[in-house]
């Protein structure tokens, strides 16, 4: 094979999430994988001044990972859901609790309360998949 498949997928994972996992199992699946792990504290993503983000800009998918109680995490995926194409799948990976806490801001994405599984990320890869091919053939 001369090289991935499928569209790239964005990792948004703390550091020292199990995202190893994520990554390998998407890669196996044909997906070249970014990882971010949200800006350092008292930095601002590129996403949300007009630097822009070239890891977002790539993405075909999104996973996102980071810690919703902290405003400037809000705002990214704010940001995510307000500039990707529409056909863009974006996962949200949130505790049970938070995703009733922020059930507004999680409407339009799918949330999943639990670690993604194979299965879940499987799911995933087909959504990103199709998004392509549905791309492809409206260019």
């Amino acid at each position: 094979m001369d090289g991935p498949r499928e569209g790239v997928v964005l990792l948004d994972v703390p550091r020292g999430a199990d995202g190893e996992f994520d990554r390998a199992a998407l890669e196996r699946m044909g997906h070249p994988v970014h990882m971010c792990h949200g800006p350092p504290l008292g930095t601002v993503c590129p996403l949300l001044d007009e630097r822009g983000c070239p890891l977002f800009s790539q993405a075909h998918g999104i996973v996102f990972q980071l810690d919703l109680r902290r405003s400037h995490h809000q705002a990214i995926l704010r940001r995510y859901q307000e500039l990707a194409r529409r056909d863009v799948p974006i996962r949200v990976v949130v505790s049970p609790t938070d995703a009733e806490r922020y059930a507004d801001l999680l409407r339009d994405v799918e949330v999943w309360t639990h670690e993604p599984t194979a299965a879940d990320l499987d799911g995933f890869a087909a959504r990103v998949e199709a998004a392509d091919r549905v791309r492809d053939e409206d260019q």
